[in-house]
């Protein structure tokens, strides 16, 4: 079956650590980092250069970055929201580097929204598109991306529909046709967690036909209402080997936007559960799982209780000599299910209801090639 090639951005330090405690440490967010960097991931972001004022989590992003140990093939970025940013940004570059991401337009449907998140209308996000394409047009810009934030529904507003996002898409791309910059990526964002599978695959398949020229997919799902897993499910499928399909997760599914109304319960896909369902799908990440699940685990420490994802809790599926002994005792709490990765020592081995041994299974089918 032909499908997108699927690349996975780890927000954890930055869409994670923004809603979590201003007493976790820079060591301990050093730690995870380093240990973030050894799963395999490919693009991993640090953190934010905005205002301590507003985002107090990410006072220490200096301090973090300069301990940074890099791991090769690993892209570090951040995120930078005006010019005083992005010129604290520039003085570490390297180790960090750039998104990937062309200049992009970008506006919300959602105006309540810009307004508490960034003190800026939605008309002021679209009077800013001019400025944004000259910029690029003198800077050489050879391609270029159109986007939407809060694209299917807000808190404050309700249900959006999609006709007015392809309006404003279309408004967008119509800007970088005139100035003669193709356009090939688009970003959707959903900070309140109002996607459905239905609608993801609506607009995707909107997109691919009102613009074949765009290949480049970047899908920003929040999990509030559980649904971010499956809607990304719908977008690969949506999808063909044209396309590249970028999606942001955080390690243990933390995260969310203090002003969006829902606080910590507003996470993105935990990384760990995108990967399993990846992989179990045939689409392969490069992701070492077990020491992802070692980083959550690390995360849950730092924070202090259990984080959203579900195969850090079970396991991924046991294949080959991973599977589980048919005489494993009885497994009740969260801990002793860590056995998948720890061992018989966590298990209570005196918890085998059964009169006598089951025999291990002889034939055991294989995992699907």
């Amino acid at each position: 079956m032909s499908r997108p090639r699927v690349h996975i951005t780890e927000e954890c330090l930055r869409e994670g650590m923004q809603i979590e405690s201003v007493t976790i440490s820079t060591q301990d967010k050093l730690e995870l980092l380093h240990a973030l960097s050894r799963t395999g991931l490919g693009h991993i972001v640090v953190g934010a250069f905005v205002s301590p004022r507003y985002t107090p989590q990410m006072a220490d992003i200096d301090a973090l970055v300069s301990r940074l140990e890099p791991v090769p093939g690993v892209r570090y970025s951040a995120l930078a929201l005006n010019q005083r940013g992005r010129e604290r940004m520039a003085a570490w570059m390297p180790p960090l580097s750039g998104t990937g991401e062309p200049p992009s337009t970008l506006c919300h449907m959602c105006d309540t929204f810009v307004r508490r998140n960034s003190n800026l209308s939605r008309d002021q996000e679209i009077a800013s598109w001019p400025q944004t394409i000259a910029d690029a047009v003198a800077a050489g810009a050879e391609r270029a991306g159109i986007g939407l934030g809060a694209v299917f529904g807000s808190n404050f507003e309700g249900r959006f529909e999609l006709e007015p996002a392809f309006s404003l898409l279309a408004d967008q791309h119509r800007l970088w046709e005139q100035a003669q910059v193709p356009v090939d990526t688009v970003w959707l964002g959903d900070p309140m967690g109002w996607c459905t599978p239905d609608r993801v695959k609506e607009l995707i398949e909107g997109i691919s036909r009102r613009w074949p020229g765009i290949t480049h997919i970047y899908l920003h799902l929040h999990d509030s209402r559980g649904l971010a897993l499956v809607c990304t499910y719908a977008a690969v499928e949506a999808l063909d080997d044209r396309y590249d399909l970028y999606l942001d997760s955080t390690a243990g599914g933390i995260g969310g936007c203090p002003y969006c109304g829902n606080g910590r319960a507003t996470g993105l896909a935990p990384t760990e559960d995108l990967v399993n369902l990846l992989e179990q799908m045939g689409i392969t990440t490069g992701i070492d799982l077990g020491r992802l699940i070692n980083a959550v685990w690390l995360l849950e420490e730092m924070i202090g209780r259990p984080s959203f994802g579900r195969v850090s809790k079970a396991g991924p599926p046991p294949t080959g000599e991973d599977r589980y002994d048919a005489n494993l005792p009885v497994i009740e709490t969260f801990a002793e299910a860590r056995h998948f990765a720890l061992g018989a020592a966590v298990t209570d081995a005196s918890k085998r209801p059964w009169r006598t041994p089951i025999p291990t299974p002889t034939h055991r089918q294989e995992p699907r090639g």
